[in-house]
């Protein structure tokens, strides 16, 4: 039996509730005034017993509840959810369980009950130590928050801890980004996410940027604070694990990595994504629609096959993400019969001869990782193994 036909070990929840809606935010996620949370964790509720029943899980070993901002919740609601997940869902004693979380959202008691539900990993949205930068992004949080915040986990017992900083943002200078970092890293955190800005549509955004109105850095500026991100964390003694992701030894983020190994995953809740026996879902998004559907059926907006061509693409792409590279026998634990240059060898010999890409060997394995260079141009590098389908409708 090969890994796509295995139950899910990794669950990914979604809470769509948010204080207000930031500039750049194109997630499935909703202002929180007058929303029917209660309904929407009853509705929750159903699906975990229809996805279970459909899918019975084996040890869950990550989870991760997104958002929105999940700690929006209130301590009784935020103890009722993660009860709830733990009657569904068998958790391992080592499960690694991510809960984003907004700074100003997550008070002494907010924090006891997450602590006490078997949450042991928070990830702060806290984007940037500017606080005119955060204004002018939509946040509603200022620095004193983010301070306030972190003390307050740590008091509540949390020592798993990761921030994540955006880059490339409106009016943002290499200046005011090395300040940040500076300031991100005096924190001493085991885990930090870095991710630049990308205008999505239906944002605030997109329209500012249709309108010309919206003044991004330079493409040459973006390429500075990435290099300066990557050289600043890397000097401080962080592993750079994966394009986005910089931690101390043992705290890389383990659920992200289901996505990067292209392994399954369960995913509930509005708008959220799922991919199990070699199948891609994603749920309806609204909440009332999605409380609707729940009462009757698993509340699918679309159901996708994923053709073993697409997989192998998708291997490819989210796993060279990883620092660590793409592995042979990943590959034919994945895809039996087949090799990576039986599929690709042309592409990766190109790669190689690049500089992009470098081999890897390992007793009894063998594999292909991003070179300095790739990382700096990763997206021409998993650009490269798209196609694959196409090329075959030929």
């Amino acid at each position: 039996m090969t890994a796509i036909h295995t139950a899910p070990r990794a669950l990914y929840i979604h809470i769509p509730f948010c204080t207000n809606k930031c500039h750049y935010c194109d997630f499935t996620s909703y202002v929180l005034k007058g929303q029917p949370v209660d309904e929407y964790l009853d509705a929750l509720e159903r699906e975990m017993v229809l996805t279970t029943a459909a899918l019975p899980p084996q040890t869950i070993d990550t989870v991760f509840v997104g958002g929105g901002t999940p700690t929006v919740l209130t301590p009784p609601q935020m103890e009722r959810f993660l009860a709830s997940v733990k009657r569904h869902f068998p958790l391992s004693e080592q499960a690694e369980f991510t809960m984003e979380a907004n700074p100003g959202t997550t008070d002494p008691e907010k924090l006891a009950a997450m602590f006490a539900g078997g949450v042991n990993r928070i990830s702060f949205g806290v984007q940037s130590f500017n606080n005119a930068l955060l204004e002018k992004i939509g946040r509603i949080h200022n620095v004193d928050d983010v301070y306030r915040s972190l003390e307050n986990a740590r008091a509540a017992g949390f020592t798993n801890l990761s921030i994540d900083l955006m880059f490339g943002l409106p009016g943002q200078t290499v200046e005011t980004l090395e300040d940040s970092v500076e300031k991100a890293l005096a924190l001493d955190l085991p885990h930090y996410s870095l991710y630049s800005l990308k205008v999505e549509e239906n944002t605030l955004f997109h329209k500012l940027y249709q309108r010309d109105e919206l003044p991004l850095p330079s493409e040459d500026e973006e390429f500075s604070m990435y290099t300066h991100l990557m050289d600043r964390l890397k000097g401080a003694g962080y592993q750079h694990y994966e394009i986005s992701n910089f931690a101390r030894p043992g705290y890389e983020g383990r659920h992200n990595s289901t996505y990067w190994r292209n392994e399954p995953y369960y995913g509930l809740g509005a708008g959220a994504h799922g991919y199990a026996g070699r199948e891609r879902h994603i749920n309806v998004k609204g909440v009332q629609p999605y409380i609707d559907y729940t009462q009757t059926k698993l509340p699918r907006l679309e159901t996708n096959a994923v053709s073993e061509l697409e997989a192998i693409e998708d291997f490819m792409m989210v796993g060279l993400r990883l620092l660590e590279g793409v592995r042979a026998s990943s590959f034919a634990k994945q895809f039996p019969g087949k090799t990576l240059e039986q599929i690709f060898g042309p592409i990766i010999d190109k790669l190689l001869k690049d500089g992009l890409l470098e081999r890897i060997e390992e007793a009894e394995d063998y594999g292909y990782r991003l070179t300095e260079k790739g990382v700096l141009f990763g997206n021409d590098v998993f650009g490269s193994f798209i196609g694959l389908e196409e090329e075959a409708a030929r």
